[in-house]
This record gives C-alpha cells, structure tokens and sequence, in this order.
C-alpha cells in the first residue's frame, strides 16, 4: 500500500513536475485572424465560456499576439470604448508562449510569476498547437495520487476517534 503521508505525497511532486508537457492534456486554443475588430473578440471570449483570451493567428497558424481579458479591462472599462479597432491595437505582441518538451515546472513556473492563466503551446515553426490553463496542470497532479485524493477524510487534519461504518 502507498504511504499516504504528507511527506510521501510530496516527494512524488518533484519527479511529476520534471515530466515533459506532452503528458498534459492541452485545449483548443480560441483564435481570431488579424484585424479582427474587439467587438468580434470579446465575443468569441463570451462564445466559449470559459476561456478568457483569444489567440491572433496567421492564416499558417503561427502565434501573432494574445487578447486577454486583463487587457480590456486595463484599457477599455470606464472610458469609450471603439469596438470596431483592430485586435492589434490591444493585443500582447509577444507574448510567453511553451512548447511540449519544456516540463511541467516551466509551465508552473511561468503562471506562477506571470499570472498567466492561457499558456499558448507553439512548436518549433511558431504555429500555435494548443493552450494550457492552472486546471489543467492541477488535473494531471490530481490523476498522479488517486488513492491519496480519494482517501481522504472531509477535513485531513481531522482524527475520528473510531472508524466508521460496520
């Protein structure tokens, strides 16, 4: 039987985090063509429920800018707003971007320091292949310890004095 200690749980970390990116499930990334207006941008963001960025790509598929959420309300809430301006005028144009044989660790690292919530995954041509988002990562460690997370105890500092059931 595993140890289900604290401890024990947290040796097994490090060795997750130095797996390679490919291991983790990615999304489809929300796209717009250059020149999309923002209207049509804020919308597709509406569209898909829960992503909170749109990614500008090329008709070949590579990584020209990301759409946040943070940039519109940084630059579009409590003032008038032109819906109609291209993508571009608010758009990151460099934006940090991973590819599938970083590990895990750069891309926890990276929404850790950056506060980045859509990581783009980009191969080695610039061509956006998918997006990684804080869920998903905490899905592949979770999948990693299923007898420790199913085992748990309502409260796990909790001690029953007696076991329950029969």
């Amino acid at each position: 039987m595993t140890e289900l200690t604290e401890r024990a749980v947290a040796s097994r970390v490090p060795s997750l985090a130095d797996e390679k990116l490919g291991v983790i499930a990615r999304r489809d990334p929300v796209t717009v063509p250059p020149g999309t207006p923002l209207g049509a941008c804020i919308a597709r963001i509406r569209e898909t429920g829960t992503g909170d960025s749109v990614f500008v790509t090329d008709p070949d598929g590579r990584l020209r800018g990301v759409l946040t959420e943070r940039d519109i309300f940084a630059h579009l809430v409590g003032q008038e707003a032109d819906l109609e301006q291209p993508v571009e005028a608010l758009m990151n144009v460099k934006p940090r971007t991973l590819n599938l044989d970083q590990l895990v660790r750069d891309a926890i690292d990276l929404m850790q320091t950056g506060r980045y919530r859509n990581v783009p995954f980009v191969d080695a041509d610039g061509v956006l292949v998918g997006v990684i988002r804080p869920v998903d990562v905490l899905q592949y460690l979770a999948e990693a310890f299923p007898e420790e997370l199913l085992n748990l105890p309502p409260r796990p500092h909790q001690l029953m004095p007696e076991p329950e059931g029969a």
